[in-house]
């Protein structure tokens, strides 16, 4: 990390005059100035906020990463960041809010800055670029979401393998043998994001076990997009009776589609989503669904956090258990013709 001793000598002047222009304790000519402030933005120096608060004195803000994508469902991931504001001011902290696609720089920045005693990543991806800096800062943190390797990590998140095998489990119970997945948008499975991930894994798993077919197709979730997504597996796998939808976007259109289609819910066709409650409850037909507690992640991983900073914690993977609803979507698979 840049230091302000590299500041003034990259600048030719003093420690004392750049901490003057950063504080504004002191006029400093414009010209001097321009140069200090020339010779920061191009070393990258971002001035400590900790060394500038007194001798051990806690900054009391955890930054929060939420890269908001266009291909997320934006209302889950602001719903966990509520919770995280929520409970982190129950403990006396306040949140630095960091959205955009930054990845490591923005731990750079925040890490070198001082700027905030701890850390909280969303939108974790297997392989995450930002992991390799997180480990080697020391500062705490805990990931919502679960990369390949854990090791050395604070991650709290819902278990998406066993979100998707309870899915297959349910429609297996059913009678249903084959079923068809209406995934996420590709470009969610490009990043190999870790709850798309987790949730094929599972899905594929537990079908493999019991002896059901599953087609996969990533969706972007609009109308039209769903339209040639659905066509194209029923000309594929014509005898699909279930799906499984993990795209918030797409389950009113596939309600609205298999209406225009003739095939009524769940008797001709069973339906179950891994969606907010307030989703399945509010379509067109009652969902049976895979919650995800998207508040209890948001608290468990202040908690946790919380815990660290407290010199109480250690690492650790927490998962939260599914549960699966049955509501009004899902029934036995329709007899052979």
């Amino acid at each position: 990390m840049v230091t302000l001793a590299e500041v003034a000598q990259h600048a030719g002047v003093s420690a004392s005059t750049v901490s003057y222009v950063l504080s504004g304790k002191r006029s400093i000519s414009a010209t001097t100035r321009q140069r200090v402030e020339q010779s920061i933005r191009e070393l990258g120096y971002h001035p400590n906020a900790g060394a500038r608060a007194l001798a051990g004195k806690r900054s009391s803000i955890i930054a929060l990463m939420v890269p908001l994508r266009t291909d997320m469902y934006v209302p889950v991931m602001m719903e966990i960041a509520i919770a995280v504001a929520t409970t982190a001011r129950a403990h006396g902290y306040d949140v630095l809010l960091l959205t955009g696609e930054e990845g490591p720089d923005a731990v750079r920045r925040v890490t070198g800055s001082g700027l905030a005693d701890a850390m909280i990543l969303m939108d974790v991806q297997l392989e995450d670029e930002r992991l390799p800096l997180l480990r080697g800062t020391g500062q705490p943190s805990v990931l919502i979401g679960l990369p390949a390797d854990t090791a050395g990590l604070t991650c709290v998140d819902l278990d998406w393998s066993a979100t998707g095998a309870l899915c297959v489990e349910h429609l297996a119970g059913l009678g249903h043998r084959d079923i068809a997945v209406i995934g996420e948008a590709p470009a969610v499975y490009e990043r190999h994001t870790g709850f798309a991930e987790r949730t094929l894994d599972g899905l594929r798993s537990r079908a493999r076990e019991t002896g059901v077919r599953v087609l996969h197709r990533p969706c972007e979730g609009g109308y039209d997009a769903l339209a040639l997504t659905v066509g194209r597996i029923l000309d594929e796998r014509p005898g699909t009776t279930g799906f499984v939808v993990q795209n918030e976007s797409a389950v009113e259109p596939l309600l609205a589609l298999l209406r225009q289609q003739g095939r009524a819910v769940p008797e001709d066709v069973s339906v179950v989503a891994i969606c907010p409650d307030q989703v399945a409850v509010q379509a067109s037909v009652r969902l049976t669904s895979v919650a995800i507690p998207a508040q209890e992640m948001g608290r468990q991983a202040v908690e946790h956090l919380v815990a660290k900073l407290d010199g109480r914690g250690g690492d650790e993977v927490v998962l939260l258990t599914p549960e699966l609803t049955a509501r009004a979507s899902s029934g036995p698979a329709p007899a052979a013709p």
